[in-house]
């Protein structure tokens, strides 16, 4: 009788009222997207690789002036700007906390792709990320430690060490692999990378609509976060480019410690915050990981036009210069000849 008021699938049906078995089904599809953009970045790590010269990538690890001042970027003015912006926005506790863990995370593999693009140092992006990872071992404790102390107790914060230490060999093995094929063979290295590039790309945005379509039932949050979300990405780009050009780098190496500073780990904020918090607590603050995501990627791209605005106007603007160059050296030896009387040559006619 009770067929048409319960559905099916109902375990305990008693007139309207029915208790339905758990949906597992966004948990099912987070775990196989999962391992599926894992592979899909193992393999762009790879191809990422293939453009890391051993020598120059060594070369950075015995003079780490750059994994230096990326240092000071990733765990100095991302927790502290995270820290500046709870306390000007007075935010929840809650809040507070996890727009902290996104400020202490390492940097993300997506400044990779995006330091590829804008002609970046890859050998210093690829050894920082590296770095930031391994760093995050004991930094990511220690910045929460003291910036979590107005708003809740550090040991409530749960740190995924294996999470941490799964990004470190996903993203060091695959270079790896790349490294050894462009020592080996760097002709088939370079086509491996062109690939990879877009393959990369391609997989940015993926992640960003993947998320979008997980947690599309958490959007409804603090528009102060929202904002929050779009000023800290944009920050950490900008300071971290500052920081950098103060430092002395050269322009390629500050654009390459811009991206490493604005991209960080998402992924990773999003576990220590599942493990962290009761799902009361994670209706106010879970979807600001992707949120940050998704400005990050768009300041990202803005950069990466801008600066192949900035390079087509600069090729064009150069090319033109050496043409007026070469006119006027024409024009000057054909004055030259005529004056003296001498041989003007075919190519100066």
């Amino acid at each position: 009788e009770n067929s048409t008021a319960c559905p099916a699938n109902a375990t305990i049906c008693n007139g309207t009222s029915c208790v339905l078995p758990e949906d597992n089904f966004n948990e099912v599809l987070n775990i196989v997207l999962s391992t599926v953009l894992t592979i899909m970045l193992a393999l762009v790590m790879f191809s990422m690789g293939c453009n890391v010269e051993l020598k120059k990538f060594w070369g950075h690890i015995k003079r780490p002036w750059g994994i230096f001042v990326g240092f000071l970027c990733q765990f100095g003015i991302m927790p502290l700007t995270a820290f500046l912006l709870s306390l000007a926005f007075n935010v929840l506790p809650v809040q507070a906390v996890v727009v902290l863990i996104m400020g202490c995370c390492p940097g993300g593999t997506a400044s990779n792709i995006i330091a590829y693009w804008v002609d970046g140092d890859m050998d210093l992006s690829i050894s920082m990320t590296t770095c930031s990872t391994l760093f995050a071992m004991g930094m990511m404790p220690l910045c929460l430690f003291l910036y979590t102390k107005m708003w809740t107790d550090s040991d409530a914060i749960v740190l995924p060490y294996d999470s941490i230490g799964i990004s470190l060999v996903a993203l060091v093995i695959p270079v790896s692999f790349g490294m050894f094929v462009n020592h080996r063979w760097p002709s088939k290295a370079k086509i491996i990378l062109k690939i990879g590039s877009i393959v990369g790309a391609v997989l940015i945005v993926a992640i960003a609509v993947v998320g979008g379509i997980l947690y599309k039932g958490s959007w409804i949050i603090s528009p102060k976060l929202w904002i929050i979300g779009t000023i800290f990405p944009a920050a950490g780009y900008s300071l971290g480019f500052v920081l950098a050009r103060v430092a002395g780098l050269p322009w390629h190496r500050c654009r390459t410690v811009s991206l490493e500073t604005g991209m960080q780990n998402t992924q990773l904020c999003t576990t220590i915050v599942q493990l962290s918090f009761t799902p009361e607590q994670l209706e106010l603050m879970f979807t600001f990981p992707l949120i940050y995501s998704i400005f990050q990627i768009l300041f990202a791209l803005i950069i990466l036009a801008g600066y192949r605005i900035y390079r087509r106007h600069r090729v064009k603007t150069k090319t033109d210069v050496e043409k007026t160059e070469e006119r006027e050296d024409s024009k000057s030896v054909s004055s030259h000849a005529k004056i003296n009387g001498g041989f003007v040559s075919n190519e100066t006619k």
